[in-house]
């Protein structure tokens, strides 16, 4: 299990367009994915799920993944966020 925190840079968060980015970039994985926001924990290839977590600018919220390509994805997604997701 790989498991990292980072800080949602761009300030609306992770709503829909993000969100979407962030879900399409999961499902190229074959680990399960979860984010974690504060104790909510969920699916990071639903995008209700995602969505629920009510992700906005400057939370930090975990990244965990369990599987073959663990790592890959966890840091994918991590870089994904981190640069904000191009806006």
């Amino acid at each position: 299990m790989c498991v990292k925190e980072v800080l949602v840079q761009n300030q609306v968060g992770l709503h829909a367009r993000p969100a979407t980015f962030f879900i399409q970039k999961a499902n190229e994985y074959k680990s399960s994915i979860w984010v974690e926001k504060e104790e909510r924990r969920v699916n990071a290839k639903s995008l209700l799920g995602v969505l629920s977590l009510g992700i906005v600018g400057g939370t930090t919220i975990r990244i965990i993944a369990d599987g073959p390509d663990e790592e890959d994805a966890v840091d994918s997604l991590v870089d994904l966020v981190k640069s904000g997701f191009a806006e």
